[in-house]
């Protein structure tokens, strides 16, 4: 692009930005508190993941009495289907929200999302039935991420997503761990009943205060024109892999890696509960380290690696990482192994932020959003695949209890049953070794990737299925994909 381009660029996102001042200000929102934010955004996010913080606990308890003989494989069905629904779902939603504006599926994304909490204690078939069946809506972050870049410039939303995305990590840090405490003294009726009440209050919060980050007067006549299939159709990003050999190797190495990844968010934390004999506050701690240090691997030791060793050696790094990770997991039969495991955990979490960076800096400017949306489809069908494929293996191996678990013991730990340990004393994990596998291979793969090259995707048509995610109003910036690299998931 032009020296001359840029500027003229900059020119109209300015006076874009001053018409949406000016109108606000005029009364073109009808409602919300103040001019539309990216604090409006953090707190509803906040809240919503904050309910679901809290119950991390008690849904392990209630999956294990519902489905005691086939407990990982439900777990992972439910999840599975959750997760395709979303991918599914995910760019239809985006592209009615930017005919109706944000605000209406902002209500709709959490209220759908909620609805289960509170079936919890009422019938659990129906709690983890309306699980699945939300995924359809759980896509909160999509339409957060547009509500970002409708008020944002192009030089502030990097800082703003980061924002969003931290606020994310910081709710679930926190709120198993409190969520634990208020079980144990309290009873998890007591926690269903907060969890309930704070999904509540971000339903009241998007109704009286969030304001409209599309005003109607902004919004050109040609959006309320029907939506095009292309525009609703999740697989266009994956349909436009094959068309670059680089493409086509950092979405192997994403499928491959993201595949187990998936699989792991879904069933570890009921692995360590019902398997590993965590108790209720040793899993919330243990979600709590593994965030902060994940953080911190994010920021400091990410922009460290990336300075010293190179964007494709960080991804390399952080693959070996994930491989001794799963591999650690899956042979791992103590409490301490799991932890010392978690701490590589962390290391491994660089992969995609690496993998993202090395798409921005060698693709070109309006090649950004092409290939970025590929890898974001390609993490949405993992969402789906990963969690069925763990279900599946942990039942095909029997890893199931065939016995509540005992009472906790004085010491904290759940007493499992002995028949279970002896069971499966030689590989504990078998889904994590199938998981270090496939990560093995995308670390094969991602050998292959030069260091330095240009992605030449055809566009083609993108800029109408980008429409899903953005709008005409909000160009993207280079380095920033124009689908939200980050996916909605089930604590």
């Amino acid at each position: 692009m032009t020296q001359g381009g840029k500027k003229k660029k900059r020119a109209v996102n300015r006076s874009i930005m001053l018409a949406k001042k000016i109108i606000i200000k005029d009364g073109g929102t009808p409602q919300g508190i103040g001019s539309p934010s990216v604090y409006h955004a953090v707190i509803v996010i906040f809240l919503e993941f904050f309910a679901w913080g809290l119950l991390t606990a008690p849904t392990l308890v209630v999956l294990h009495e519902t489905f005691p003989k086939h407990t990982f494989l439900m777990n992972g069905l439910i999840q599975g289907v959750k997760g395709l629904l979303s991918f599914l779902s995910a760019p239809l939603i985006g592209a009615l929200s930017d005919v109706w504006g944000r605000k209406s599926f902002l209500l709709l994304t959490v209220f759908f999302t909620c609805a289960p909490i509170p079936l919890m204690k009422i019938s659990p078939w129906w709690y983890f039935a309306v699980i699945s069946v939300s995924g359809v809506f759980a896509v909160t972050f999509s339409v957060v991420f547009a509500y970002v870049a409708d008020i944002t410039q192009e030089h502030e939303r990097s800082m703003a997503y980061g924002l969003v995305s931290a606020t994310f990590a910081a709710s679930l840090v926190t709120s198993p761990a409190i969520g634990a405490y208020l079980g144990r003294v309290y009873g998890d009726s007591l926690v269903v009943v907060l969890a309930t009440a704070i999904a509540l209050l971000d339903i009241c919060f998007i109704l009286v205060a969030v304001p409209e980050s599309l005003p109607e007067k902004m919004r050109p006549a040609s959006w309320g024109a029907p939506i095009s299939w292309e525009q609703a159709d999740p697989f266009a990003s994956l349909k436009k892999v094959g068309q670059d050999s680089v493409v086509l190797l950092i979405c192997i190495t994403v499928f491959l890696s993201y595949l187990p990844e998936a699989g792991q968010y879904s069933s570890f934390f009921l692995y360590l509960r019902q398997i590993m004999g965590f108790s209720s506050e040793s899993v919330a701690a243990f979600i709590a380290v593994l965030g902060i240090l994940s953080i911190i691997a994010q920021t400091i030791v990410l922009s460290l690696l990336m300075r010293s060793i190179g964007n494709k050696n960080t991804i390399l790094l952080g693959l070996g990482f994930q491989i001794l990770q799963l591999a650690w997991y899956g042979f791992g039969s103590e409490p301490w192994m799991m932890w010392a495991a978690g701490a590589v955990a962390a290391m491994s979490s660089i992969t995609f932020p690496a993998v993202s960076a090395l798409v921005s800096r060698t693709a070109d400017a309006d090649q950004q959003g092409v290939v970025q949306g590929m890898i974001t489809g390609i993490r949405g069908l993992c969402n789906g695949l990963g969690p069925a494929l763990y279900g599946f293996i942990f039942y095909i191996f029997h890893v199931e209890l065939n016995e509540l678990p005992m009472p906790e013991s004085p010491s904290g730990g759940s007493v499992v049953t002995q028949y279970h340990l002896q069971q499966n004393s030689i590989i504990p994990g078998p889904p994590f070794l199938f998981g270090a596998c496939s990560v093995l291979l995308a670390l094969l793969v991602a050998l292959f990737i030069p260091e330095h090259t240009n992605l030449t995707v055809r566009p083609s048509n993108w800029k109408k299925h980008c429409g899903s995610h953005g709008h005409p109003h909000s160009p993207q910036a280079p380095g920033e994909a124009k689908e939200p690299l980050l996916q909605d998931t089930n604590v």
